[in-house]
């Protein structure tokens, strides 16, 4: 289940992160240098396994077209070409032994592969 977001600026968010991922992002931007500044940067290349690819980053440079949410005290930055091929996916964190990590659900992949974080 995806926590409550706000929009910041008029464009809806692209993606949505579950609470345990919110979390996780939190902690890992504590560890940078000038956290206050950077947002998690969500975006889809060209490129995988499968046609394209999911990029995870923190930046600190917005441009005028990002659709910037805020999911707790995270920022979450899409740009608007990302922002179509991600459009009500949801972030979320595993822990564990198997499997830990971040994990896009995509609703508009049709294609995933075996890694998941290739889709088409």
């Amino acid at each position: 289940m995806a926590i409550s977001q706000i929009s910041i600026g008029k464009k809806p968010s692209a993606i949505s992160l579950t609470p345990l991922a919110a979390k996780k992002v939190a902690e890992l931007l504590a560890d940078e240098d000038d956290s206050e500044q950077l947002v998690l940067r969500v975006a889809v290349k060209a490129g995988g396994c499968s046609g394209y690819s999911y990029d995870m980053f923190f930046d600190s440079e917005l441009e005028d077209d990002d659709l910037v949410s805020e999911f707790d005290a995270v920022k979450v930055a899409v740009d608007p070409d990302s922002a179509n091929l991600l459009k009500g996916s949801v972030l979320d964190y595993k822990d564990g032994l198997s499997g830990a990590g971040f994990h896009i659900t995509n609703p508009n992949a049709t294609k995933t592969c075996g890694c998941g974080s290739s889709f088409s």
